[in-house]
């Protein structure tokens, strides 16, 4: 069973590789070392980011970072030396299928950061490939059962993307999909995972619009003596409104401790430093404005 985490957290996630490379400079796997000399660079200013957050009153044992190897090796190192709470994220990118970025290694690397939280993404829809399905979860039980025999906490990214029968109960209407239909397919992820005993500490979770599903999930996470286990929101890019709409949504739910917004803190600011159009400094204001207003919004929502 999962140790849990039921402290509040909120994290600012950059660990996007594959996509973020694309997205924002137009590289394309295999990266030059200079095309990736200048996306580790861009990762240093959503970093400082943080670090002028940190300055500005935000609490570290409440905040922390979530930042890739490949990229950010460096601010991995420097967020341990000050004794600052961060995720390590153990997938590769890009995949549909989970799997390993290093392989076999993965134990190696973890050891080596030495991260607060180890982080899985996840594609798992219950209705979809029920091979993969199996596949995944297989691979996800050797990391689940490494990190609790090693007393260290796991955090899990669940996506669950619409399968083409489902978009087709709802015509194709991708804002139905999410209200109507995957709240419980979810719910019907996270207990197939947990039968096949992945046990995360922390379930990171795409935004919900009702409380009441919100609620569902929590149901689900804590079932069957798993009371301690936490549930964190993610951005999944959305605008400022909906973020912010999702924020308050969750925080009314016990259960639901905080969240991990990502591209919504730090996309704009870093596109507009891309294209000279923003300076580093505002950049790094920006960043760090976000991500306090985050905070202010759900611990508001939470009184």
């Amino acid at each position: 069973m999962a140790l849990g985490y039921t402290k509040p957290l909120y994290i600012l996630p950059f660990d996007h590789r594959h996509s973020y490379g694309a997205e924002v400079f137009g590289f394309h796997e295999p990266l030059t070392p200079e095309q990736t000399a200048v996306v580790a660079a861009s990762k240093q200013v959503i970093y400082e980011g943080y670090l002028a957050a940190v300055a500005a009153g935000v609490p570290t044992g409440k905040t922390g970072i979530l930042v890739d190897e490949e990229f950010g090796a460096e601010i991995l190192q420097d967020a341990r030396r000050r004794g600052f709470q961060f995720a390590l994220p153990v997938e590769k990118s890009g995949q549909h299928e989970f799997d390993f970025q290093y392989g076999d290694q993965f134990a190696r690397h973890i050891e080596m950061y030495d991260p607060t939280f180890t982080k899985v993404l996840v594609r798992y829809n219950p209705e979809g490939d029920g091979e993969m399905n199996r596949r995944q979860a297989a691979r996800l039980k050797r990391i689940s059962d490494f990190l609790n025999v090693n007393d260290r906490l796991f955090m899990f990214e669940l996506l669950v993307a619409a399968e083409p029968a489902q978009l087709a109960k709802v015509a194709g209407d991708k804002k139905r999909y999410d209200l109507e239909l995957r709240p419980d397919l979810m719910c019907g992820a996270i207990h197939d995972l947990q039968e096949a005993g992945v046990e995360p500490d922390i379930w990171k979770i795409e935004g919900l619009d009702r409380r009441a599903d919100c609620v569902k999930v929590v149901e689900t996470v804590r079932r069957d003596g798993r009371e301690q286990v936490g549930c964190i929101v993610l951005g999944r890019g959305e605008d400022e409104k909906k973020v912010i709409e999702w924020l308050q949504t969750a925080a009314t739910v016990e259960g639901f401790i905080g969240f991990a917004v990502g591209r919504s803190s730090f996309l704009h600011a870093i596109v507009a430093t891309q294209h000279k159009e923003m300076t580093r400094e505002a950049a790094v204001a920006e960043i760090a404005g976000r991500f306090e207003e985050w905070i202010r919004v759900f611990e508001s929502a939470r009184k």
